[in-house]
């Protein structure tokens, strides 16, 4: 399991999931290598919308029409910083590219450009993000905790938050029904 590279992947927590941060989680894995690995839940929406966060940032929001947008819960790991999943994924003074089309930005310019033109206007906004140290994730998949998926960006852009866990759940030809919250080995 070593060799395993679950970037631009979706992970789907098992029934069995008992963390309240992860039950019934949709994580889509931005990066994943020997260090361990960085997700956004990307299915769990808070009580803010973007024009909130945007006054709180002191940012002026034009597109009115992202105003209603919600910020979501992206994972427990630094909850009082943002984080920007974007396609396309463009040049900001700090990304992580995804793949050639989707980025997860921290740096304010990302925030700056949509409240005054729009752009990019296929975003998800998170406060905080999931993180798990070298080897971790790799053992939690050892466990069942997670099911695995290749990601795709209308699951994440074009769908509501409570459609993203079952359309990816689609992607392997499942669903919960068919799953046990009671792991078992052979």
């Amino acid at each position: 399991m070593d060799s395993v590279n679950l970037t631009d992947n979706f992970l789907i927590a098992m029934p069995a999931m008992q963390d309240p941060y992860f039950a019934n989680a949709l994580v889509y894995i931005c990066e994943h290598n020997a260090d361990g690995a960085l997700g956004i839940i990307v299915n769990r929406p808070i009580d803010l919308d973007l024009a909130g966060l945007f006054e709180k940032i002191e940012i002026t929001l034009e597109a009115a029409a992202l105003a209603h947008l919600p910020v979501y819960f992206g994972g427990p790991v630094q909850l009082d910083r943002g984080f920007v999943l974007h396609r396309p994924a463009g040049e900001w003074q700090s990304s992580l590219k995804v793949n050639p089309e989707v980025a997860l930005t921290s740096s304010r310019d990302v925030l700056a450009a949509v409240g005054s033109q729009g752009e990019p206007h296929h975003l998800l906004v998170t406060l905080g993000y999931a993180g798990w140290g070298a080897g971790q994730l790799e053992e939690e998949l050892a466990q069942n905790a997670w099911l695995t998926v290749p990601a795709s960006p209308d699951i994440l852009f074009d769908l509501p938050p409570d459609e993203r866990l079952p359309a990816a759940m689609r992607r392997l030809g499942v669903s919960f029904t068919q799953l046990s919250d009671v792991a078992g080995h052979a």
